[in-house]
């Protein structure tokens, strides 16, 4: 049996598809619908879609909480989204997502992606703690900016 975020995840999904990328909805509602909590609606918002996985989210309060999701397009301003995205911080964990939309939108080969990864991985950038992740944000930054 599916958790209930999956449940939630799943009916966004299918509202995104249906919207053609833009789902409107409003919290209260949803969580009526399938009899559970707002927070529970939030907490896969906030989870499950992420600027990195390629989705961009416009909330306003009041009203029943009404949340924007719209999956942002591949397209040519694709790169600078992703890379607006990163901020002054990048773990490896978020890198990895990163490179795999952009491997699923076809803007990077198998071959780069594992060159990415490898050059951002922990092992290779021996800097301490938040440092590490700075310099990983800067390096995968760049190499963004090498693929426009």
């Amino acid at each position: 049996m599916a958790s209930m975020s999956d449940v939630i995840e799943q009916m966004l999904m299918e509202l995104l598809a249906e919207g053609g990328g833009m789902a409107q909805i409003q919290r209260n509602t949803l969580a009526s619908r399938l009899n559970c909590v707002p927070s529970q609606i939030n907490y896969v918002i906030q989870t499950r879609f992420t600027p990195e996985r390629g989705y961009q989210i416009e909330s306003r309060r009041g009203g029943g909480g009404g949340v924007k999701i719209v999956r942002v397009a591949p397209d040519s301003n694709y790169l600078m989204h992703v890379i607006n995205s990163v901020g002054a911080s990048l773990d490896y964990d978020t890198a990895r997502i990163f490179t795999q939309n952009l491997l699923d939108y076809e803007f990077i080969t198998p071959r780069e992606a594992k060159l990415m990864l490898g050059s951002l991985r922990d092992s290779v950038l021996t800097l301490p703690g938040t440092a590490k992740d700075r310099l990983r944000a800067g390096i995968f930054k760049n190499m963004l900016l090498a693929l426009q």
